[in-house]
């Protein structure tokens, strides 16, 4: 399955990126350009991480804290590969 359609990239191209050292979202844009363009599939490479054991994101933390619904990823700056 397509985890990024803008650059074609699969939940398996994203994993080996992860069983790579890949840790955060940044990581897994530079290897290989997921979550760079419309950021759109930033939500669901941090679930990725999160079940291959990496910690969730420090705002997802808070609201699940606060009980607000999830942030809605439309308004997040997609990230940019460093």
């Amino acid at each position: 399955m397509y985890v990024c359609m803008c650059h074609a990239v699969t939940e398996d191209q994203v994993r080996k990126q992860i069983d790579g050292g890949a840790g955060t979202p940044r990581q897994i844009a530079k290897g290989c350009k997921a979550g760079t363009d419309c950021g759109s599939c930033v939500r669901r490479i941090q679930a990725l991480l999160g079940e291959h054991g990496a910690r969730p994101c420090p705002t997802a933390r808070l609201a699940a804290k606060l009980g607000l619904a999830e942030p809605n990823t439309e308004l997040v700056e997609p990230l940019r590969a460093a």
